[in-house]
């Protein structure tokens, strides 16, 4: 009932604002707008062999890749496509080399994204922030939970490099993860894919596209993605690890009286049930303590180097639910030739039950005769979210300008119970499974349970000038945003005992950005750019006191050149930057068991002293020597380093790092079509490796380094009752070696029994069947 309300609320609230911008739209409707969602795609130019153009939104306006001086990244459909990725997750092979993302612990349910250093550990407490900002449609999603959801009808995702705190604001101090979806067109279309694979996979979508009726266009967007787990759980009728079964519907509606005017209202809802990648255990005593200063290993425990296809110990494991849905509503009025009005209003909420028993008896609990062990990680977070944002976006004589208003009001909720489901017996060899009420809501003992409200204000402009001084080659942009947060949070349960621990924090920030961009020639682009940005401060749901910390800020220098050479025959991208943050956030943790058989997680949040370092370099290529095949290659170097910091658990200002960051990573890519009676056959291989890189804050120990293969066949095309009706039939695989590495190494329970780790997904394969018309 009380989301009930809250929808209700919130949804009037996105009406009436939509209501107010169209009566004062409508009766004075003017010029033509182009949609948003039109970009070309990467791809060949079927007269010439070279390359197209790319147009992307990253400046609030459509410009040219090439053109556009920013570190970006464009990932289009067909390259979703070839890379058979359905999910924000599947990018975590390395598909882009300076984009990161992985799961948070060994849970889908939650992502890591990180660019460029800046990679939160543990932003999935509501009053914790991610140090990326990733948008739908230009929308701020504020929570990392439901970021796995199935990926919708994509027409590219931008990957914005760097601090984007003038355009995209507070908590995008890595830059940028810009999702952008395919609009109604006003004509009936409709493609559909359906698909089987390997571990019970199957994967369907279909997209209608309607005839514009009395100016009104609608489409409507389903997804199906399914699939068994990859590690099997001996226990009878229990989930697995590494499933997921994942459903979405989007339908959204253009109402287009004019050239001048366009409004979109779209709904999205998408649901996620998935599991835990398995954490087994890599080593036993890796610190060679003497027998009796280390717990015995039970004979039944497997510890091997290998991924495992099957679990050791069987235990309790049912799905996670991610539950995700939002109405936005897209205003946009070319009010004249010079200006452009632009509202987006938008309510979105998420909802998680997290059910992860991923460590079996490979983590603490260590075994102790007839005692409890495998740790039931149950916890729940329920956020909602409304924002508003106004634009004028538009040229003037040699002025480009964007300007904006926006406000974000936030509000989320967690709790967190860890029982025990199993017991072992007196020697190790067997096991029962615990009575199972202590793991139902309403009858856990809650470790924690934490509220935290965020609002934030902001205002923004963004100018550039182009002199007629030699023929306008020479660019010069300057922008700024004005941020004020109110944050503040209360923690109401620790260890099932009442509390009363609170924070708050409010913060006044100016971002300034300026970019200095020449056109060399017409086919190369340099620019120099210095811009700021933040993370916003909080505190830890996981300490025992609430413990708050204080923002991150960082400067960014970069200097880059965009160049298209031999006849638009190769694009050539590279950049360089150097970034100083202080206050950057580190966590560190500590896991206990309590007396009760559960065990009890710790975590404080510590602003690091000084300066952090984060430097590195980027490139990108894209070849197209002939007509059909195109060659891609990526590469990017980051340095960090921050100063050694205070562990408050140990009292020791040690040596710390940040995660899921590879000193070097590389990727490349060939496409190749060629016809062949009468259809096109199609080859697609990508190739992506990752250095080995840590994945806690506060330990020294490295995962694994990766080198990943993904492939698809197919062949397209093909023409079926008329001409207007196109199937192509296509067998993918992705990790096509199967290699095996560890992405996530876990070393905080050397002392008592050895490494626990997560591996990344086994070679998965398929045959999938599309048809447009």
């Amino acid at each position: 009932m009380q989301n009930d309300i809250c929808l209700t609320r919130s949804v009037a609230r996105a009406l009436l604002a939509g209501t107010a911008f169209m009566a004062l739209a409508v009766p004075a409707l003017a010029a033509e707008v182009a949609p948003a969602e039109a970009a070309a795609p990467e791809s060949a130019s079927p007269e010439s062999g070279g390359l197209s153009e790319i147009v992307v939104t990253a400046t609030k306006r459509e410009t040219n890749l090439q053109k556009t001086p920013i570190s970006i990244s464009v990932m289009d459909s067909k390259a979703l496509t070839e890379r058979h990725a359905q999910s924000l997750l599947d990018l975590g092979d390395g598909a882009i080399p300076g984009l990161r993302v992985a799961t948070f612990e060994a849970r889908q349910s939650a992502l890591t994204i990180g660019i460029r250093g800046i990679v939160p550990l543990d932003a999935n407490q509501p009053a914790r922030e991610q140090g990326v900002g990733v948008y739908i449609d230009g929308v701020y999603l504020g929570r990392q939970q439901g970021l796995n959801a199935a990926l919708m009808d994509i027409e590219r995702i931008e990957v914005l490099k760097g601090p984007q705190g003038t355009l995209f604001g507070r908590n995008t101090e890595g830059g940028a993860l810009s999702i952008v979806t395919k609009g109604p067109s006003g004509e009936f279309g409709f493609r559909g894919t359906a698909g089987i694979g390997n571990y019970g996979a199957y994967n369907a979508d279909a997209h209608l596209d309607l005839p514009e009726f009395h100016n009104f266009s609608l489409k409507v967007d389903g997804v199906v993605q399914y699939r068994d787990p990859t590690v099997k759980n001996p226990l009878p009728g229990q989930t697995g690890w590494n499933y997921y079964d994942r459903r979405g519907v989007k339908a959204t509606l253009r109402w287009q009286p004019s050239t001048d005017f366009t409004a979109d209202y779209s709904y999205d809802n998408g649901y996620d049930a998935n599991s835990p990648f398995y954490s087994q255990l890599v080593n036993y005593n890796p610190l060679n303590k003497p027998a009796g200063a280390i717990a015995p290993l039970p004979p039944i425990v497997v510890v091997g180097d290998k991924r495992m296809d099957v679990a050791d110990i069987g235990v309790p494991q049912q799905p996670s639910v991610d539950k995700t849905f939002g109405h936005t509503l897209h205003l946009s009025w070319k009010v004249a030739p010079e200006v452009e009005l632009r509202s987006i209003t938008a309510y979105r909420e998420v909802s998680v039950e997290q059910w992860d028993n991923s460590g079996g008896a490979h983590r603490v609990p260590v075994f102790a005769p007839n005692g409890n062990f495998s740790r039931y990680s149950l916890a729940g977070l329920w956020q909602h979210q409304f924002s508003q944002e106004f634009q004028a976006v538009g040229s003037t004589g040699n002025l480009d300008y964007v300007a904006g208003l926006y406000y974000f009001n936030e509000k989320a909720s967690d709790d967190a119970s860890t029982p025990s489901s199993n017991q072992w017996n007196a020697d190790g060899t067997g096991y029962t499974i615990l009575d199972p009420t202590p793991t139902i809501r309403g009858h856990r003992s809650i470790d924690r349970a934490s509220t935290a409200w965020s609002k934030s204000y902001a205002a923004y402009g963004q100018l550039t000038y182009t002199p007629d001084l030699m023929g306008g080659i020479t660019h010069l942009t300057v922008g700024g945003r004005y941020t004020h947060d109110n944050k503040h949070g209360e923690l109401t349960t620790v260890n099932n005992a009442p509390t009363d621990f609170t924070f708050r924090e409010k913060n006044d920030r100016f971002d300034p950005m300026v970019t200095l961009a020449v056109d060399a020639t017409q086919d190369i682009n340099l620019y120099a750019k210095f811009a700021t940005g933040y993370r916003a401060g909080g505190a830890s749901s996981r300490s025992l006191t609430y413990r708050s910390f204080g923002p991150e800020k960082v400067k960014s220098y970069e200097i880059g050149a965009k160049t298209e050479l031999f006849d638009h025959m190769l694009r050539l991208n590279l950049a360089g930057y150097i970034m100083d943050r202080t206050g950057s956030q580190i966590d560190f943790s500590l896991v206990t068991p309590q007396p009760n058989g559960s065990t009890r997680n710790t975590l404080e949040t510590i602003n690091a002293p000084g300066t952090t370092k984060i430097r590195g370099v980027e490139a990108e290529a894209t070849l197209s020597p002939m007509q059909g095949l195109t060659l891609n290659a990526a590469y990017a170097y980051t340095y960090t380093k921050i100063p050694p910091t205070l562990n408050p658990f140990s009292g020791v200002v040690q040596p710390v790092f940040i995660v899921f960051t590879p000193r070097n990573t590389a990727s490349g890519a060939v496409d190749y079509s060629v016809p062949v009676g009468g259809v096109t056959a199609r080859l697609h291989l990508d190739a992506n490796y990752a250095q080995a890189t840590q994945t806690f804050d506060q330990f020294a120990m490295k995962a694994d380094s990766s080198f990943i293969v993904n492939g698809r066949l197919s062949l397209a095309d093909i023409s079926l009752a008329n001409d207007s009706s196109k199937l192509t039939v296509s067998v993918w695989s992705r990790n096509l070696f199967n290699e095996a590495h560890i992405y996530r190494r876990d070393p905080s329970n050397q002392a008592t029994l050895g490494d626990y780790a997560n591996y990344n997904e086994p070679r998965t394969y398929g045959l999938e069947a599309s048809i447009r018309f």
